[in-house]
């Protein structure tokens, strides 16, 4: 991606590439259902011709979307869209993708559950292993959570500093690539609801994040993992509260 999801849901799309161009009007009418699983895309001249793009850049973006499992090509047949359980949902577009073709419930619930399983655990591990100049560093990032003068937009985006060092400091790799992932499920948090729009709630933000760390820094697995649960689940059921609201808050197309 050129921007991450965090700026492009809250602050709008950057420029593109012809190449980008294709994969993203593409990969979006995929996941919307606008070429529903199973079907065929139009031919190379139709698609070069509707993108004004050469035949090159498109068979580029076709192997950008078989990638990320949204396609595959057969001789003599064409480019099929495969079944979404083929899709790569810890890429960053395709999760973008699905974000802007509108989410559900179920799809914020499965984000949910998915964070519930790898970050409480990238926390305890990162009691274990994290330096103290990582555990510095968590902590200034924490701290900073607090500024009174946040946006929706800069909040989010220390929020998501905050957690991808947990990552790092877990020591495992893996843990790192979730960072897709745990990125959409900020963007989805912050752009429904988000505590920047009161001093007391951008308070309790900084506090449960620098909760973290000093279970952390305790070397507490158990009360890192405790003090990363809460943080997910205050962040999801504020998001519920906000729905119950305003339900049309789910559409963000």
């Amino acid at each position: 991606m050129s921007k991450g999801l965090l700026e492009t849901v809250i602050s709008g799309e950057g420029t593109r590439t012809s190449h980008g161009q294709v994969v993203l009007a593409l990969g979006q009418a995929i996941v919307s259902g606008e070429y529903p699983v199973g079907a065929t895309l139009p031919g190379d001249a139709e698609l070069a011709f509707r993108f004004k793009v050469s035949r090159t850049v498109l068979r580029e973006a076709m192997k950008t979307l078989a990638a990320k499992g949204l396609v595959v090509a057969r001789a003599r047949i064409g480019t099929r869209v495969t079944p979404r359980t083929a899709w790569n949902l810890f890429d960053g577009d395709v999760l973008t993708w699905h974000f802007h073709a509108g989410i559900d419930e179920a799809f914020l619930r499965h984000l949910r559950e998915v964070r519930l399983a790898f970050e409480p655990h990238a926390a305890a591990l990162a009691a274990l292993n994290a330096s103290e100049a990582e555990i510095s560093n968590m902590m200034r990032l924490a701290v900073a959570m607090g500024d009174p003068d946040h946006t929706a937009s800069s909040l989010a985006n220390a929020d998501l500093k905050f957690h991808l060092a947990v990552a790092d400091a877990s020591g495992n790799p893996f843990m790192r690539t979730v960072g897709s992932l745990i990125e959409t499920a900020l963007a989805s948090v912050f752009k429904l609801s988000s505590p920047a729009s009161g001093r007391e709630r951008i308070d309790e933000v900084a506090r449960s994040h620098i909760r973290i760390v000093e279970e952390i820094s305790r070397r507490d697995e158990a009360g890192a993992r405790a003090a990363m649960e809460d943080v997910i689940r205050v962040g999801h059921d504020r998001v519920h509260k906000a729905l119950a609201t305003t339900p049309e808050a789910l559409s963000t197309s």
